[in-house]
């Protein structure tokens, strides 16, 4: 039934669906429910390289960078601008005192070019 009409769906039941019911609806299975299924099902989605753990963490990482960077520059005063909106990258602390903005640019400084970790 649809919530805004009050009809049943229009949509033809799925020839594989036990319940007879649309794609939309609950016709399709519910998915693979042991640890080989579901492994398989993973291996199975691997599409290409170009999105793999090592560049996620860059991605996150660099991200948090931002966000630091982007609160320095305000405890600094070289900025006037308005904050980024939106959810913070994770790990992420604020940097709120001059303090804080002298150990973070320390912190970053000695980090900056150690490896990343390796795939698991």
């Amino acid at each position: 039934m649809s919530k805004n009409t009050r009809e049943q769906c229009r949509k033809p039941a799925l020839k594989v669906s036990k319940t007879q019911k649309c794609g939309h609806h609950g016709g399709r299975g519910s998915g693979p429910k042991t640890a080989a299924g579901r492994a398989r099902i993973g291996a199975a989605h691997w599409v290409h390289g170009n999105e793999t753990k090592k560049r996620r963490l860059e991605r996150a990482m660099g991200a948090l960078r931002l966000a630091s960077i982007e609160d320095v520059m305000h405890v600094l005063r070289m900025t006037e601008a308005a904050r980024s909106r939106g959810r913070k990258p994770c790990g992420y602390r604020p940097i709120r005192t001059l303090k804080e903005a002298m150990q973070w640019v320390v912190e970053d400084a000695l980090n900056r070019h150690k490896p990343l970790p390796e795939d698991r």
